[in-house]
């Protein structure tokens, strides 16, 4: 708050998950239990592996799946591109760290004839 100077605007918080509806609070839960897929050439994430999607709706005897589906497609392409962007901004902070490293522009040397 004294950092701020400001007192917090409670509007402007970042939702939390008792925020949700109790649907959207069940495809978080599902989306946690799905493993990740990730590119191993590239280090892309792909996003979850949904093949489970079935056996877990069932097994946590989930009432409405469709509608669960479409928040847990929802959250995962979200957290797709929060990571992948996560993931590119480190790259190119990396990029920068090597680059920086190595001697730029090297006088040219005269040929031999």
């Amino acid at each position: 708050m004294e950092r701020l100077g400001r007192e917090p605007d409670p509007a402007k918080a970042p939702l939390e998950q008792h925020h949700f509806p109790p649907e959207v609070q069940i495809a978080f839960f599902i989306h946690t239990l799905l493993p990740d897929r990730w590119d191993g050439a590239s280090g892309t994430y792909l996003g979850k592996d949904w093949s489970a999607l079935g056996t877990l709706l069932t097994v946590h005897q989930i009432d409405k799946p469709s509608l669960i589906t479409i928040f847990l497609k929802q959250i995962d392409v979200n957290s797709q591109r929060q990571i992948n962007s996560k993931l590119e901004k480190q790259r190119k902070a990396e990029e920068r760290r090597t680059s920086g490293s190595q001697p730029q522009n090297l006088p040219k040397l005269p040929r031999r004839r």
